[in-house]
């Protein structure tokens, strides 16, 4: 695909932490972007964030809702380019299949039959999945499973709903079945990729104004204030300018269309966490648990990734790096 400065680019959930990270790249690559955002108040906030002239919003208040992005759509006939990022990151809710799974898929189905019907210059979708849309939650935890862009979780609907971690497993599992589906048998004029990060790492794109953090971000949060022990928490990282250029690579590369690309770069636990942390942050250490400092971790290291590599060749932010980025950034909130 050739791109330039004249290509439009469309963005769902423009406000989400991966999301703020591809505008903003984007921007430097001078696209035009046009984000979608839930009201005014959050759109003039990614105006003030962004300061950028080819940047703009729409309001589309109920992603999950036939027809919603219909008007977007249509005053934007110059966008050639979606990236769906728009999709429920949480496990408390009150109603796992009203809050979780419909959303992200009815929110999927809706956008992509939108597209079709009322944009037809638009060639390109890119979708952000998960990891988790690979494998089981004891698959996707296991250093053995060899799962990945060529691989999906095996979760039906009625587990989904047991509970916020199946809930999330599934939404993004059958939202991307959707994708792929609604390609097959509808034959749009775009091609479809998908972006399949694990946990993802990283600073927020603008400094946040409040102690609010997103999910991923929690996560390093819990070792930097933890005071008697280590959490235990571990897995697989990415950091989230990894991911946001990828998206973008995904719509500029020929050989990245119809692919889905798994995004895992080293495995970490809140030991490895906290290690980073008291080397770059010595002022913290008095603070900070002990811990066993050095320990060897296993995890789920043999992802099938492939098309990430061989396609994207992104070359990764390390571990180190992207702690220490957010762990700045929280210090200063």
């Amino acid at each position: 695909m050739t791109t330039s400065n004249n290509t439009t680019v469309l963005i769902s959930g423009a406000t989400g932490f991966i999301a703020q990270h591809i505008i903003s790249q984007l921007l430097a690559k001078g696209y035009k972007v046009v984000g979608s955002v839930r009201s005014t108040q959050k759109g003039e906030g990614l105006v003030k964030i962004f300061e950028n002239s080819n940047f703009s919003y729409e309001v589309v208040p109920i992603l999950e809702k036939e027809g919603a992005f219909d008007e977007v759509l249509k005053k934007h006939p110059s966008a050639t380019v979606f990236l769906h990022t728009a999709s429920p990151v949480t496990f408390e809710v009150e109603d796992n299949e009203k809050d979780i799974i419909i959303p992200a898929l009815e929110g999927t189905k809706f956008v992509l039959k939108s597209i079709k019907e009322h944009a037809p210059q638009i060639t390109r979708v890119v979708y952000t999945s998960s990891i988790v849309a690979t494998g089981t939650p004891a698959q996707i935890s296991s250093p053995e499973f060899k799962g990945g862009e060529d691989t999906w979780d095996s979760i039906s609907y009625e587990e989904a709903k047991e509970n916020g971690v199946n809930a999330y497993f599934g939404s993004k599992t059958f939202a991307e079945k959707a994708a792929w589906d609604f390609v097959e048998q509808e034959k749009p004029n775009f091609t479809l990729s998908t972006i399949n990060p694990v946990y993802v790492f990283g600073p927020q794109n603008a400094a946040p104004k409040t102690r609010e953090l997103n999910s991923s971000a929690q996560i390093v949060a819990s070792v930097l204030n933890a005071t008697d022990s280590v959490p235990s928490i571990g897995g697989a990282f990415i950091d989230v300018r990894d991911v946001a250029k990828a998206h973008i690579l995904a719509f500029e590369t020929e050989k990245a269309q119809g692919k889905r690309f798994v995004l895992t770069n080293s495995v970490f636990n809140g030991q490895t966490i906290l290690d980073i942390i008291v080397a770059n942050f010595p002022q913290l250490k008095d603070k900070l648990p002990t811990g066993t400092p050095g320990v060897s971790i296993s995890g789920p290291t043999a992802f099938n990734d492939k098309n990430a590599k061989s396609i994207l060749s992104i070359d990764y932010i390390s571990l180190e790096k992207s702690v220490v980025d957010s762990i700045k950034q929280i210090i200063d909130i």
